[in-house]
């Protein structure tokens, strides 16, 4: 095999690049890799040399023969107790349905090309943010691996970029197109559409509504978990305040029943989407009705940190998503520029003998001045 030095050569049997290293207990390794130049395999062998060092540094536990199966199980069985049961649900599927299948075979010997192999293999049939979720979990995964159970001695898919999210939407509803479709909603989706509309909130956080977690006197909801796994304090206006008390009690209701009991979460979106193509709104779902909240919170000066905190949001780079502005308060805004920037107007010139009619009427030392 002739060798190209440094630890990278090449081999006439095979095409491309091959390195050449010792590991974190000395064993000498051997394997092709992706690169397309020396420079680039040169590179992926300093990678590798780097992470022996650290191994040896942190006190290196040799890999075990551990399989990506094995510590799925493990991993799904440590992560039940701590997630919510939709959430947990969610990261079943990924672990199941994505990473399985394609990390198959043992841990040790998954590398950093091969989790952007991943990458690259599900750009190609979804969208980036649903990529993002799979490789949060898979770090989670890999970072239990080789932090907590020492399985591996690194993790390979440490310090991997997440694909660039794709733009936030813009779509939002205007004042008329809210009556209309209120107007237009059946009576049972009526107060379920206002709240969602006037709180931001989730579809699943209307729907999980109990009476005891409404508090009318103070116009607020109680929310004792939400998606991200923490309470959230909703406030009111009148048009959520009055979509509550529209909906129908008794004297056996009780605290714990829910606010819309037996409404499927499909049926409404579902029925929402109905409505709006009966009224030629296009391009608009139920959960646009959380980014339409946003969107006039913004129009109507609220700032980026107060709609990140009362639509629950952590990260304000995804209450940034929800700053869209009309275009009519855009240009609104920049033609107050105007006003700065304009030149001063000449001053009329004074004819002696009487005050000229532009004159304006000035004030001194609080005595009006005629002519």
């Amino acid at each position: 095999m002739p060798r190209s030095g440094d630890g990278v050569y090449t081999r006439k049997d095979r095409p491309g690049f091959w390195i050449s290293y010792k590991d974190a207990v000395g064993r000498r390794r051997r394997r092709k890799v992706e690169a397309a130049t020396m420079e680039q395999a040169k590179r992926s062998r300093g990678s590798e040399l780097v992470r022996a060092e650290t191994a040896r540094a942190l006190g290196f536990t040799p890999p075990g023969k551990e399989t990506f199966e094995e510590a799925a199980v493990q991993f799904l069985a440590h992560q039940r107790p701590r997630l919510t049961p939709a959430n947990y649900e969610r990261e079943r599927g990924i672990v199941e349905d994505h990473l399985k299948p394609f990390f198959a075979g043992e841990l040790a010997g998954i590398r950093r090309a091969a989790v952007q192999r991943y990458i690259t293999a599900r750009l190609a049939d979804v969208a980036s943010g649903t990529v993002t979720k799979e490789l949060n979990v898979l770090k989670h995964l890999l970072r239990l691996a080789s932090e907590e159970w020492e399985y591996i001695p690194t993790n390979p898919a440490r310090g991997v970029k997440a694909p660039k999210a794709a733009p936030g939407r813009v779509r939002y509803l205007q004042p008329t197109e809210l009556r209309a479709v209120l107007e237009s909603c059946p009576k049972w989706l009526k107060p379920i559409v206002a709240l969602a509309v006037s709180t931001g909130m989730r579809r699943s956080e209307i729907l999980g509504l109990r009476w005891l977690d409404v508090d009318l006197e103070h116009n607020r909801i109680m929310l004792p978990q939400t998606k991200n796994g923490e309470g959230r304090i909703v406030y009111l206006n009148q048009m959520a305040a009055a979509a509550i008390k529209s909906l129908p009690t008794t004297l056996e209701t009780k605290a714990t029943d829910q606010l819309f009991p037996s409404i499927p979460g499909p049926r409404v979106s579902v029925q929402f989407a109905r409505e709006c193509k009966r009224l030629n709104i296009s391009d608009f779902s139920l959960h646009d009705l959380r980014h339409t909240a946003a969107s006039w919170l913004r129009m109507s000066g609220s700032d980026i940190h107060t709609v990140a905190q009362l639509l629950g949001h952590k990260d304000l780079r995804m209450a940034a998503r929800y700053q869209h502005l009309a275009p009519a308060f855009l240009a609104e805004a920049v033609g107050r520029l105007d006003a700065a920037y304009a030149e001063p107007r000449p001053k009329p010139k004074r004819n002696k003998c009487h005050r000229s009619v532009t004159q304006p009427k000035m004030l001194k030392a609080g005595v009006r001045v005629n002519a």
